[in-house]
């Protein structure tokens, strides 16, 4: 595969966490096994084979490489990718592609679903992707994905086998849906988009930003335009029930060594060794 966009790769049990997150440079994400992308501030070739994308918000560090991705996979005669974005910027991308394929002189065929919060999306049998609100300065939305499965009601617990099977014949549910909350994806936001959704820290593998990290930065003014600071970790330490904790899209004024000793410094145990810096 072709090397044309920076790669960050973890390994996480069964789930691959890929992508590169820098703060007005770009930002894209992808787990693999879960078939998905979210956001497109540039398009690694491999990852054009990813056919759904889940776009947070508008911001061309998020999104600027959009068309590339539609181009790359209508040139490689792969079906139109769906792509997922807030509501609000539906009409400005369509209008967007249309220029773009003017350009080209190319169709940029694709599916552009307009969501908002409270959407529940099927993936799969197994996925849903729910949409839930966050707070930056254009709209935006963050992701959850769910893992589904069927268990037996309370009340049929204790049925042996055939009568659960005669219960079945005669066509009563007997099963109930029960869902994990595997990935959580805020993209940018400030941390009401963080507290507003609880669910987002029971994810297995939460994806969020930690834009600031150094003490001198204004939290008021960090917050007043979408962002989170280091001290909002240190104050929400124990409502991190994730097994892993990725912090990425660090403003470009650090250097990585920079990042590492702010918040070494502030979180020494790294939220017990779940949370894992995107550098």
């Amino acid at each position: 595969m072709l090397d044309n966009a920076p790669v960050i790769s973890h390994q996480f049990g069964p789930l691959t966490v890929e992508g590169y997150s820098r703060a007005a440079v770009q930002s894209y994400w992808r787990v693999p096994e879960l078939r998905i992308c979210f956001d497109v501030g540039a398009h690694p070739w491999d990852f054009m084979g990813t056919a759904t994308l889940a776009i947070t918000h508008s911001h061309l560090d998020h999104i600027a490489s959009l068309a590339v991705y539609v181009a790359r996979r209508r040139m490689m005669k792969m079906e139109p990718p769906t792509i997922y974005l807030p509501a609000e910027s539906v009409k400005p991308v369509e209008a967007l592609l249309k220029m773009y394929s003017r350009l080209d002189r190319g169709r940029l065929p694709c599916v552009l679903a307009a969501v908002e919060p409270g959407v529940e999306i099927e993936l799969s049998r197994e996925l849903v992707m729910t949409v839930h609100r966050t707070t930056h300065t254009v709209p935006s939305v963050g992701y959850i994905i769910w893992e589904r499965r069927k268990k037996l009601k309370q009340e049929y617990l204790q049925l042996a086998g055939p009568e659960i099977r005669d219960l079945r014949l005669r066509g009563i549910d007997i099963t109930t849906e029960v869902r994990y909350p595997l990935v959580g994806y805020t993209g940018d936001t400030s941390p009401p988009g963080l507290d507003a959704n609880p669910d987002l820290y029971r994810a297995r593998v939460l994806i969020t930003e930690m834009t600031f990290v150094a003490p001198n930065h204004r939290k008021e003014k960090i917050h007043k335009h979408g962002h989170m600071h280091l001290d909002d970790f240190v104050a929400r330490r124990e409502l991190f029930q994730n097994e892993l904790v990725i912090a990425g899209h660090f403003s470009v004024r650090y250097n990585g060594k920079q990042i590492e000793r702010w918040v070494h410094k502030q979180l020494p145990d790294m939220l017990n060794g779940r949370l894992k810096l995107w550098l």
